[in-house]
């Protein structure tokens, strides 16, 4: 822990400025390749892309964004039981980084090799760096709040460079090209892994060691099996390279959103059959499940932005401003900018409202916030309209959408998190967060099913998909926003010895 009398970043503990630029980086990798994925994996083979079809590139992209989110769950145990945070954290960057250089070698074969490889390396990485920005501050010290959301600046400044330089390399396909933008997603992550090493010492110790480390003896059954189950993964990626197994992406995307969806239902029956809860924590858990469900319907819209909507951008939008041709992947930093213009006017509407002792249930919060994302898809049906009759659309279309985006995404995602963090019975704390995790894999999964459905060369079904997913996600906020109103009485009877105070660091301790 570092006290406030210790040198500052900021006016927070030094060691924040260590993590914040490391994970800037990282996020610059991150975001550089979700930008880029449908783009490459669509574009023709005379265009340097894959050319595979749309539906699956867009399953691949669901797994690979839903794989990531899922992955920090092993990689927490890892870091909790094995490793200490600091080594998770660097090997997980090296991990990234060489995964990242493989996808900058021209081969169809290779990337996939890459994409899973980055996959392992973020799933090592993300949960633990967020922890360690918790384990900073001491149960007294106030700036802890500050502290994160400074932490998040972190994030959206890493995804706006990420936006900015891969896209803008990967439109000048003259001079540089598809794999100079996964290239620098290498070089950023290897950026943020000098500053880490370097400045390592900020940390005081923090991360340094294993929470709660196993045995000898479970530390050998450990990695024996993280290395039984990487041979498996690596025999089974060389037999589908190979052609002596067939892969179908929308059929594996279906299975998993499938399987993760059972491991929701399942492990959330188990601890509220069979978890011993008191009537009030039974019936806080109730309200939660509803935060869930808005949570998992959010994200299979919000993540078309990396997937139909990147489409729509490149091949239906007007980007020609003047004599400049604005990079496809430049729109989707509009919702960086966006966070970190509305994120103080948030914070001070929900404390404003606290005080006028007017504060919606979570659900009703969710729900709202589903809503106002639904919002979005309803300019986008319009815009696709439009674009159906011949014409390419102006790029405040999509500006708008957006925002709309950033605006349910404010409403939804800290709430969300908060809601875990409270209405979570204390004893099942860690393990509440892991599940929510999944309503995460599980909206990344659907949102490249739903997205697999719009054919490029066919826009006229453009409209029918937005107006799908905006009609669906509207009933389903609708649904929550009437459950809500009960629930709220359910949120209320809890009472301080069943409750668990909020705050940031659960949820980076997951994410």
């Amino acid at each position: 822990m570092t006290t406030q009398s210790a040198k500052t970043f900021f006016g927070q503990p030094e060691g924040l400025k260590t993590l914040f630029f490391t994970e800037m980086w990282e996020r610059m990798s991150y975001y550089g390749m979700r930008m880029l994925l449908v783009l490459f994996m669509t574009a023709t083979l005379q265009e340097g892309g894959l050319g595979l079809t749309v539906a699956s590139a867009a399953a691949i992209y669901g797994l690979y964004t839903g794989s990531v989110y899922f992955m920090g769950l092993p990689g927490g145990w890892i870091s909790d039981r094995l490793l200490g945070g600091q080594k998770a954290v660097w090997y997980g960057g090296i991990i990234i980084m060489c995964g990242h250089i493989i996808l900058a070698f021209p081969s169809d074969k290779t990337f996939f090799i890459g994409l899973i490889v980055v996959i392992l390396g973020t799933g090592l990485l993300k949960p633990n760096i967020g922890a360690m920005v918790g384990q900073l501050y001491s149960d007294e010290d106030k700036r802890r709040d500050s502290g994160y959301a400074i932490y998040y600046m972190g994030i959206n400044l890493g995804s706006v460079l990420g936006y900015t330089i891969c896209g803008y390399l990967m439109e000048d396909q003259e001079n540089f090209g598809w794999h100079w933008a996964f290239g620098a997603a290498a070089v950023g992550m290897a950026a943020g892994l000098i500053q880490y090493r370097k400045t390592l010492n900020k940390l005081h110790g923090v991360g340094a060691a294993p929470e709660a480390p196993l045995s000898p003896k479970g530390k050998q059954i450990s990695w024996a099996t993280i290395g039984a189950l990487l041979i498996m993964l690596a025999t089974v990626t060389s037999a589908a390279l190979t052609g002596a197994i067939i892969i179908e992406p929308v059929a594996v995307a279906q299975y998993v959103a499938i399987s993760f969806s059972i491991m929701f239902v399942l492990y959330y029956a188990s601890i509220f059959f069979f978890g011993n809860l008191t009537k009030n924590e039974m019936k806080r858990l109730g309200a939660l499940l509803l935060v869930c469900i808005a949570s998992a319907c959010f994200w299979s819209g919000f993540e078309q932005a990396g997937s139909s909507m990147n489409l729509f951008a490149r091949d239906y939008t007007d980007r020609i401003v003047g004599s400049f041709e604005i990079p496809t992947g430049w729109f989707q930093s509009l919702n960086a900018m966006f966070i970190v213009l509305l994120s103080p006017f948030f914070a001070a509407l929900w404390i404003n409202l606290g005080k006028r002792f007017v504060s919606p249930a979570y659900g009703i919060k969710c729900a709202i916030g589903l809503m106002i994302m639904a919002s979005g898809f309803i300019v986008m049906f319009f815009a696709a309209q439009y674009a159906a009759s011949g014409m390419k659309v102006a790029p405040y279309w999509l500006v708008a959408t957006y925002f709309l985006h950033t605006v349910g995404e404010l409403c939804l995602s800290p709430v969300a998190l908060s809601a875990i963090s409270k209405l979570s019975p204390r004893r099942f704390a860690g393990q509440m967060m892991g599940v929510f995790v999944l309503t995460y894999s599980i909206g990344n999964i659907i949102s490249g099913l739903l997205a697999g459905n719009f054919d490029p060369n066919r826009v006229d079904q453009l409209p029918n998909l937005y107006i799908q997913i905006s009609l669906f996600s509207i009933g389903i906020g609708i649904v929550i926003l009437l459950l809500s109103f009960k629930s709220r009485i359910w949120e209320n009877a809890s009472d301080e010895k069943d409750a668990i105070t909020p705050t940031p660091g659960k949820a980076a301790e997951t994410l």
